[in-house]
Parts: structure tokens; C-alpha cells; sequence
């Protein structure tokens, strides 16, 4: 089952510059070449290479990277901020790595055609509140990411380790965490920046067809 790079990223869940909004500097921290790292090691331990191609785009690069300014930001801790990005990379380049390979059954892929749809809605939802000011209701975008997370881990529970199933919960309920969605859906806000931006690529992805 052939899916398109940025599709990988924001089927699944969704270039670095050098300084973020507010004049945060990104200090070196970069979610493409991370993903790059992630999917040299895994495919280092496969037999076969000849459908490696990298599974984050541009575009979906730069989301990740407004999503570490946003948990950074948020937080005040960078260290907790780069790891809920790298826990994101890993579990995007695994679960690509699994579809590249047909490592899903048919009833699994019925699961990650859920999947996709609530993910869809779920960008949707979140383009719309961020388009349309003051409309932003944290109950709604908390269940949309709680569910998309409960189907994910459903869907690969029997392929990926504890340890990576516990990736999966750490970053949805990082970014379902109401009080960072509130920070991050308040207009003039420290964080209406980054939410503009990625809301933006959103956009552009699901223009191009890929979400």
C-alpha cells in the first residue's frame, strides 16, 4: 500500500528554521533531520531497501517544528518539547515503515481507513477554529486527538512495543492537553503565531491532496 510522504505524516497523526516566532531560536533542533536519523536506523535493520524514501516532507517538517516552538513555549521546558517531537518522528517513520512493507491485515487497514478519516476531521475541526476566532472549543479538539489516538494504538498494537505504544500516548496527550490548546486557540496570543502557521500547511497538504 503505496502512500505519499506528506500523506505518511498526516495520515498518521501530521525545513527547519533557525529561529522561531518571538525570536526563539530553534538552537540546532530540526524534526526533518531527526526524521532522517529515525529511518536510517530502522530500515538500517531491514533486509530489503529498495522502497526507502523519506517519509516526512518538507511541509510536514515545518508543522513539527511549530509544534516544538508550541510545546516549548508553552512549557518553558525545551528538553520536554524535543522529546514529544522525536516520540512524534519515531512513531511516524515506524508505522510508515510498516505500511511500506504490508505488514497491516485487512482488518487493521479497515482500522487505519478510521483512522484517516478522524484525522481529517480533526485537522478540519482545528483549521476552522483557528480561521473562524473565538469559535475554539477545547472539549471537542481533547476527543477528536483522544480518539485518533485510541485508534492508532489499536491499529499497531500487535506490530510496535510498549515502549513505542507509550510514544504514541505521550504525544497525544501532550497535544490534547487543554490548557496548551487554550494558549494556543487565544487570539493575539504567545502561540496564535505558530497556530496561523501551521494551520497554513495544513491547508496546503490537504490542497495537494495528501490529507
Amino acid at each position: 500500500m503505496a502512500m505519499s510522504t506528506g500523506a505518511l505524516l498526516c495520515d498518521w497523526f501530521s525545513s527547519a528554521t533557525d529561529t522561531g516566532d518571538m525570536g526563539i531560536k530553534m538552537e540546532s533542533f530540526s524534526s526533518k533531520d531527526m526524521a532522517m536519523k529515525a529511518q536510517n536506523k530502522i530500515l538500517s535493520r531491514m533486509a530489503s531497501k529498495s522502497m526507502v524514501q523519506m517519509f516526512i516532507d518538507d511541509t510536514s517538517s515545518e508543522i513539527l517544528d511549530e509544534f516544538y516552538r508550541v510545546s516549548k513555549i508553552h512549557s518553558g521546558n525545551r528538553t520536554e518539547a524535543q522529546k514529544v517531537v522525536k516520540d512524534l518522528v519515531k512513531v511516524v517513520v515506524k508505522v510508515g515503515v510498516l505500511f511500506r512493507h504490508d505488514r497491516f491485515s485487512t482488518e487493521e487497514l479497515s482500522l487505519a481507513q478510521d483512522f484517516k478519516k478522524k484525522l481529517h476531521q480533526g485537522v478540519m475541526t482545528a483549521i476552522s477554529f483557528q480561521e473562524v476566532e473565538f469559535t475554539f472549543d477545547k472539549a471537542v479538539m481533547t476527543e477528536l486527538l483522544t480518539d485518533c489516538r485510541d485508534i492508532l494504538l489499536k491499529l499497531v498494537e500487535k506490530h510496535l512495543t510498549p515502549k513505542s505504544l507509550g510514544r504514541i500516548r505521550h504525544v497525544f496527550n501532550h497535544y490534547s492537553d487543554q490548557d496548551l490548546l487554550t494558549n494556543l486557540y487565544t487570539p493575539g496570543g504567545p502561540l496564535w503565531p505558530n497556530l496561523t502557521k501551521i494551520c497554513r500547511d495544513l491547508n496546503k497538504l490537504v490542497e495537494e491532496g495528501k490529507l
